[in-house]
Formats: structure tokens, sequence, C-alpha cells
């Protein structure tokens, strides 16, 4: 590509996040790649707070940054993601979640991998979670990883191992993979205040299905804020009966033999969670275990329509 032509396109979508909105841009802006080959495409998705003034107070901050704001006024994460690639201009997307922060080098990673690897499509990065308050005793690395999207799979660039793949809040498409597998499904991604999820794992299940590959590069790390509010058990099972829910819509719009197999490797991990609860509590830690089967018994619940 010459010189100042737009390599990336870093793409916000928003809903009521005023309180983190602003410093997530300037970790965008402060990044190391040089402001004329990268552009932020921000979609308001109908908050209701200070979002806007606080976007405007980013613009005039950084003047230098090419910032695109937009509306989207048909409520969802999925409309909002898809407002965004037909908004963008550079041949990489890259999502970022609007409750976070990103390291200086993150763009310059991603804009280096896809320069040197053609022939892959996709990528993401560490993501790792930045408490407001102390992490509860009860947390255990499954927990974890459900409640904060925690991701680290070492400090060597890798390909996603096999049912492994990017977290949505921190992944990089090249623009022609939505031609590709489509856009996101706009029944699978949170709606408001709804915690529905699965929109990225169902396109790189797509991916994956036509053999397009994606890696991790550990040194692309997103930081995602963690307020007290989302530690709290009305939070944690709200969110848990959302997967099983996300993955009901998911399987049963791709067949009825994959919602199927779906409830059968829920049985497996019945099975699993069962060994880790007995684990933890012969281990003097039964509050992980305690979790770890209320977390299962959410998500059957929600896969099961109930």
């Amino acid at each position: 590509m010459s010189n100042g032509e737009i390599k990336l396109s870093v793409i916000v979508c928003t809903y009521n996040r005023e309180k983190y909105i602003y410093n997530l841009l300037k970790s965008v802006a402060e990044n190391t790649l040089s402001s004329d080959q990268f552009e932020i495409v921000l979609v308001n998705n109908n908050s209701t707070d200070n979002t806007e003034s606080e976007c405007e107070r980013f613009r005039k901050d950084y003047p230098s940054v090419k910032f695109n704001y937009h509306i989207e006024t048909s409520q969802g994460l999925s409309y909002a993601r898809n407002r965004g690639i037909k908004e963008s201009h550079g041949s990489v997307i890259v999502y970022v979640d609007d409750d976070a922060l990103i390291n200086k080098e993150y763009l310059q990673t991603y804009t280096d991998f896809f320069d040197k690897n053609p022939n892959i499509h996709a990528a993401g990065g560490p993501i790792l979670p930045l408490y407001e308050t102390e992490e509860p005793n009860w947390m255990s690395p499954y927990t974890r990883q459900l409640l904060t999207g925690k991701l680290y799979l070492g400090d060597k660039e890798r390909e996603f191992p096999k049912n492994a793949f990017p977290g949505g809040g921190n992944a990089a498409y090249r623009k022609e993979v939505f031609d590709k597998v489509g856009l996101f499904n706009v029944d699978l991604g949170r709606k408001g205040d709804s915690l529905i999820g699965a929109e990225e794992k169902d396109i790189f299940d797509k991916m994956t299905t036509i053999g397009l590959r994606f890696f991790y590069l550990p040194t692309a790390i997103l930081y995602h804020i963690i307020p007290e509010k989302k530690l709290q058990k009305e939070y944690f099972d709200k969110l848990t009966h959302s997967i099983g829910k996300s993955e009901r819509i998911r399987t049963k719009n791709i067949s009825t033999l994959k919602y199927l197999k779906r409830i059968l490797s829920e049985l497996v991990k019945w099975g699993a969670s069962i060994v880790f609860f007995l684990f933890y509590t012969l281990t003097l830690s039964p509050l992980k275990g305690w979790k770890l089967l209320q977390f299962r018994f959410n998500v059957t619940k929600g896969l099961l329509g109930h």
C-alpha cells in the first residue's frame, strides 16, 4: 500500500459507555501507527448518555486522527458491527470493545501481520481483565474467561487451536471475509441491555467451514475494564443464561442437527463441571466449584429454551 493510504479501520460499536469511550479512543489515537494509516469508525447504537459529547471532545483533542462518527438506529451490536463494515475504508477491519484500552503497539501489530501474511484472513490478540475492584474469591479460570472475556495463549504468535477463536472485542478481519461468509447475524449479539452474544463465534465458524485461517498475535493487547456490576450475582445469572440462549439461536439457524449436537456437547460439559466441582471442593475452594455448577445450570436452561 502506498504511504498515506488507510490500512486499518478501527471500528468501535458503543452503547451508553460515556465513562470509558474517551479513554479508549485516546488509547487508539496514541498508538505508534501513523495517524494517516488508520481511521476510527465509531458507531453509536442509540446511546442515551453523554457518549456523543465525549466523542466530540475526542475529535477536538485529536484533530489529526480520521474520526468518522455514525448513529445506527437499529438496536443491536450486530447491526452496529455491520454498519461499521459499510462505513469503513480500510482493507483490514479491527473491532475494539468500547469498555477497554489497547496497548501502544496494537495497530502496528495488526498492520505488520496482514502485510506479511496475505493468505491469512483474521487475527486476534490477548484480552486481559482490568478490574475496577478486587477479583472475588469464587473466580476460577473458567468463570474468569466467561465474565471478563480473558484470552491469553502465551507470548508466541500461533494459529488459533481447533474450536478456539479471537474474542469479539479484539478481532481483526480482512474486509473481504464478509464478502465470503456474510455479515454478522442480527439475531445474535447484544441489543440494548440484553446479553445475547455469539455473533463473532458464528462468523469464525463460517470461516473455518470454508478454510479461512486466523492467528493469535500476542502483542495486540486489549485490556477489558471490569466494573463491580459484572461481578454481581444478577449479572452472572443473566449472562450465563444468555450464553445458552445465544447457542440455541446460533445452532438452530444452522440446522436442527447442529442444535442436537450442541445439546450433546452440553452433557459432556456437565460431566467436566462436576469433576471440577469435586476438585475445588476437595482443595478447599468450594465457592469456585459451586459457581461453575451455577454457570452450567444457567447455560443449559437457556440452551433448552427455559
